[in-house]
């Protein structure tokens, strides 16, 4: 394993990185190759004499093909897989996977499980960063996720972007984190900034590339001519948005102005994590027609729909499921499954493919 956050290895692969290459025996795995970019071309030459699959295992703390110098360097020749922050299910040791469940028709029959904000805000709080996970609430874990964002916005941008005002960005990161779970308005954000709509699309768009954020794309069905087209935007971690937020589980607990918004970022990033590893393939979008929205929508390649609302309440009203059924009916037999993910204790039935799913069903089979 070569390790680029070391000085010495870094400064021999940025000096030589064709004889730096040529060096290295048998499969490699190449971490933080962000520090060293041109390694990519020396790795292009490299695997074109050799086609043999597996020959390196590139690992970084940002997305190196975000930037327009190594965009195209490896186009063709290699398989990329986003690792996430640790899904719950990950944490729990579970195997479930929600997604192929409802994709197959299926929901898991939950019981027993905690009722309100308590099946959530302690699980919201921690987050999946392995290393706030074994820190306790307070000093020392907003500690490291202060080190963190500081860390990658100094270090991990300057090393895929030339941009001149990344001293923008700790601001812009903590407006996108109050508008977490929410359509973003660019227009908006730069009026609020003070700064161009132009610099604030490309700004935002380092934050994905240094996976701080996530824009979820809207779903176009064709149902109708209103269908809004904004992205929402997400914090990747609900413990990093807890900290960007100034919040705190007791907060979480009792603030309804955080509360849902933080529910709701925490699930639809944990359907992320899943759709990652499903075996159905699915990408995941939102939809709004009108005053009608869907927080996620999933579509298979074969055009089957699995759609889910998300509610910090602990019961449901038929209005929390109202765009569930018009998008059933509106989709017909395409719509496999709708589900209602809130903090009640059971599982239960809200009328034809339509479901109310405690929290816990995201890490649970049953």
């Amino acid at each position: 394993m070569v390790n680029l956050d070391d000085l010495a290895t870094r400064q021999i692969a940025q000096s030589d990185p064709t004889g730096f290459v040529a060096g290295l025996v048998g499969p490699t795995v190449i971490d933080e190759v962000q520090r060293a970019p041109d390694l990519l071309l020396a790795i292009k030459q490299r695997v074109d004499l050799d086609l043999s699959p597996g020959q390196f295992l590139l690992t970084g703390s940002a997305n190196l093909f975000a930037s327009m110098r190594t965009r195209d360097a490896l186009t063709g020749r290699m398989e990329t897989i986003r690792l996430w922050p640790l899904a719950q299910a990950e944490i729990e040791g579970s195997t479930a996977n929600l997604v192929d469940a409802l994709f197959s028709g299926v929901v898991p029959g939950i019981t027993d499980a905690p009722v309100g904000r308590s099946a959530f805000a302690s699980l919201v709080a921690v987050g999946g960063y392995p290393e706030a996970r074994v820190r306790p609430e307070g000093i020392r874990r907003q500690r490291w996720f202060a080190g963190y964002v500081d860390d990658t916005l100094t270090n991990d941008l300057r090393e895929i972007s030339d941009a001149l005002k990344l001293g923008e960005m700790p601001r812009l990161l903590r407006l996108l984190a109050a508008q977490a779970a929410n359509e973003l308005v660019y227009r908006n954000v730069a009026r609020r900034l003070d700064i161009s709509y132009e610099t604030v699309k490309s700004y935002v768009g380092l934050l994905e590339a240094v996976f701080l954020i996530t824009l979820l794309p809207a779903w176009r069905p064709g149902l109708g001519g209103r269908e809004i087209h904004a992205p929402k935007v997400y914090v990747v971690d609900s413990g990093l948005l807890v900290h960007l937020a100034g919040a705190d589980t007791q907060r979480i607990a009792g603030d309804d102005q955080v509360t849902g918004k933080i529910l709701e970022n925490f699930v639809a990033m944990e359907i992320l994590r899943l759709s990652e590893w499903a075996r159905t393939e699915a990408r995941p979008h939102h939809y709004r027609r009108g005053r009608d929205e869907v927080d996620l929508v999933l579509e298979s390649r074969s055009g089957e729909v699995v759609a889910i609302e998300i509610k910090a309440s602990a019961s449901i009203r038929s209005n929390d499921y109202a765009g569930l059924i018009k998008l059933r009916d509106a989709l017909g037999d395409r719509f496999v499954i709708g589900a209602v993910i809130y903090t009640g204790a059971q599982t239960l039935p809200l009328g034809d493919r339509l479901w109310a799913l405690p929290v816990s069903a995201l890490w649970k089979a049953s």
